[in-house]
């Protein structure tokens, strides 16, 4: 779900970077037991766009967006 989100935002991001959103996203989903793909989209838009306004913390991220 990271990568095609970061796919559809245009953004270039390293593969660190990528899996630190990854982990965040993994980790939220399964918090928060995300089902809907409308809800998944919408978490991982919102660490992206996150992680790229500065917040790149793992730990800032994850608190962020739980």
């Amino acid at each position: 779900m990271i990568r095609s989100q970061i796919a559809e935002t245009h953004s270039v991001l390293g593969d660190e970077e990528v899996a630190l959103c990854q982990r965040v996203y993994d980790h939220v989903r399964s918090v928060r037991q995300l089902k809907t793909d409308r809800d998944c989209e919408e978490l991982a838009t919102r660490i992206i766009q996150s992680f790229q306004h500065g917040v790149t913390d793992e730990d800032a991220l994850t608190r962020l967006v739980i």
